[in-house]
C-alpha cells in the first residue's frame, strides 16, 4: 500500500471474483494493472456465492458493510474509486454499494460467459443470477463481453456492449514447425536411462514432445537427479499407465517411438516388445546402442550418445503424417504362428503337432 497522502488520485478498482492467480482472465487483468491507478481487490472472506444464496435483505446488508470497509481502506491507502469493475453478477450487490458511496463513480461489467445458465447452479440460483445480471447490465456504464454472441444478447435486450475478446499470451506456444513428437511405451523405472532422456530433452528443448505412456516408479529412482529433472521438464508429458487401445491411439499422434533403456547387461541382450508395437502403427524406433534391438534392424535406428539420439528423433519429425506402411505390413506379419515356426517344426517332427 502507498503511504498516506492528502491528495488521492481517482482509481479503477477491479473486484476479482477469484484470487488473481486463479482468475480465468488473469492475463487481461494483469495488463490493466500495469496502469498506476488500477488496483485489484481479492474476493471478501464471505464468498460472492454465499451472497447469491442469502435472502436479498441479508445479502444487501452484508454487501453494504463490506463496501464501507473497502471504500474506507481504498480512500486511506490508494485513492477515490472512480471506476468499479465486476466480472460476475454475484458481485453486483457489493459493487452497487461501493458505487453508492463514491459519487460519480462508474460501474463496468465484464461478461465472458452466460453465468445464469451455469451447470452447477440450482433453478433458484439461476433466477437470482438472471436478476443480478439484468441489474448489473442496466447500471453498467461500460459492459464488455468476450464473444459476438454475448454482444448480440445484450443488443437484444436493448443495451450496448463492447466486444473485448480473450487473450492467451501466457499459454506456451512452442514452434510447431520442426517439432518431433516421440512416444515411450512401458515401464519407467530402474532400466530407464534418465541421464540420456534429460540430455536429449535439454538438447531439443521446445522441438521435442515426448509422450511417456506407462507407470513411473518413484520408489525405484526418486534419488536420481536426472529422473527429478525429467519429472519437471516441460517437453516430457507423463501420461501414466494406459490400456492397449489408448496407448495405440496415443502412438498414432507421434512421429517415432523410443526405447530409453540404459546400456548395461540386463538390457543389452533383450528385444523390447515396444519396437514391434510401434512398427504395427508405421512408426520407427530410436534406441541406444543395444545389441538385442538389431534383431529388428528393419524397424530401429540406434544412437551411441544423446547428441546422435536427438538428431535421429529430429530426422523423424512430421512422420506421423506419413506413416511407414511397408514397416507396418512387416510388423503385422510378425504373428505368433510365424514366429513360432521353428517350434512347430520340432513339434511336428516329434509327432506332437499332428492334430493342430
Amino acid at each position: 500500500m502507498a503511504p498516506p497522502s492528502r491528495e488521492r488520485p481517482p482509481i479503477c478498482v477491479l473486484l476479482l471474483p477469484r484470487e488473481l492467480e486463479r482468475f480465468i482472465l488473469r492475463e487481461q487483468a494483469e495488463d490493466l494493472l500495469r496502469a498506476p491507478y488500477v488496483v485489484a481487490v481479492d474476493p471478501p472472506r464471505m464468498p460472492y456465492g454465499a451472497l447469491g444464496r442469502m435472502p436479498r435483505p441479508a445479502a444487501d446488508a452484508l454487501a453494504a458493510s463490506q463496501a464501507r470497509r473497502l471504500v474506507r481502506r481504498l480512500r486511506r491507502d490508494l485513492g477515490e474509486p472512480a471506476v468499479v469493475v465486476i466480472f460476475h453478477p454475484l458481485q453486483y450487490p457489493l459493487a452497487r454499494a461501493v458505487v453508492g458511496l463514491c459519487p460519480g463513480a462508474e460501474l463496468w461489467y465484464g461478461r465472458w460467459d452466460r453465468y445464469e445458465r451455469a451447470y452447477d447452479a440450482s433453478p433458484r440460483l439461476r433466477r437470482r443470477l438472471e436478476e443480478l445480471h439484468g441489474l448489473a447490465a442496466e447500471r453498467s456504464s461500460l459492459t464488455f463481453v468476450a464473444s459476438v454472441e454475448l454482444e448480440r444478447l445484450e443488443r437484444e435486450e436493448g443495451r450496448s456492449a463492447q466486444l473485448v475478446s480473450l487473450s492467451a499470451g501466457g499459454f506456451p506456444a512452442p514452434d510447431p514447425q520442426g517439432t518431433v513428437v516421440a512416444a515411450s511405451l512401458g515401464h519407467l523405472g530402474w532400466r530407464t536411462d534418465w541421464t540420456l532422456l534429460r540430455a536429449v530433452a535439454d538438447a531439443l528443448g521446445d522441438r521435442l514432445v515426448l509422450l511417456l505412456i506407462g507407470a513411473w516408479h518413484e520408489d525405484e529412482c526418486r534419488d536420481d537427479p536426472d529422473f527429478g529433472a525429467c519429472r519437471e521438464h516441460p517437453s516430457l508429458v507423463w501420461l501414466g499407465e494406459r490400456s492397449d487401445q489408448e496407448a495405440a491411439r496415443l502412438i498414432l499422434t507421434a512421429d517415432v517411438g523410443i526405447v530409453p533403456f540404459k546400456v548395461e547387461p540386463f538390457n543389452d541382450a533383450g528385444l523390447p516388445y515396444r519396437i514391434l508395437k510401434y512398427a504395427r502403427l508405421g512408426r520407427h524406433t530410436v534406441a541406444p546402442e543395444l545389441a538385442g534391438v538389431h534383431t529388428w534392424e528393419r524397424a530401429v535406428t540406434t544412437a551411441p550418445d544423446a547428441e546422435t539420439f536427438a538428431a535421429a528423433l529430429l530426422d523423424r519429425a512430421g512422420a506421423r503424417a506419413t506413416p511407414d506402411l511397408e514397416l507396418r505390413d512387416w510388423a503385422l506379419m510378425q504373428t505368433a504362428q510365424r514366429q513360432n515356426g521353428p517350434l512347430w517344426d520340432r513339434l511336428e517332427r516329434l509327432g506332437i503337432a499332428r492334430d493342430v
